[in-house]
């Protein structure tokens, strides 16, 4: 499982020109999965998120996790992020989930960051749509979390 997390000010989905879901400040975290992802790996990398010092404190310094300043989550599926770019100018996507095994993954996601943080501080884009995302990246941020290199404490 991968994450790729932006830090933002305020984020949002559209499905057909019209806004989907939207947040201010908190996390845009776009993830993708691959066949050998399972709950565990879920439980995990939504504790690592939701437990990252990456938002200021009151000198400044990126001290205060998503659940300290009680910020809001966009999650959004994204099988590119396991995109295979060795070979050619064509990306691969063979590494990523069928929609069959990902679908279930992603809800368990969801449903794992309503439960950590509370069902009104996550919004999410829609499973296999296509979505035209807007964010204001704060700082800026980016983070790259793969589930093969998260503590397995």
């Amino acid at each position: 499982m991968r994450a790729l997390i932006q830090r933002v000010s305020e984020a949002s989905v559209q499905i057909d020109g019209s806004i989907y879901a939207s947040i201010e400040k908190g996390l845009l975290v776009f993830i993708g999965f691959e066949p050998t992802d399972i709950q565990e790996d879920i439980n995990r990398l939504t504790k690592k998120i939701i437990q990252l010092r990456i938002f200021a404190d009151e000198n400044g310094l990126m001290n205060k996790s998503l659940v300290e300043t009680g910020g809001n989550t966009l999650i959004v599926s994204q099988f590119t992020l396991f995109s295979d770019t060795r070979k050619g100018n064509r990306p691969s996507f063979i590494q990523a989930s069928p929609p069959t095994m990902a679908v279930p993954l992603y809800e368990a996601f969801i449903l794992a960051f309503k439960q950590a943080i509370g069902e009104e501080k996550v919004k999410t884009g829609v499973f296999g749509a296509d979505m035209a995302i807007s964010l204001i990246n704060n700082g800026p941020v980016t983070l790259w979390l793969d589930t093969k290199q998260v503590d397995k404490k």
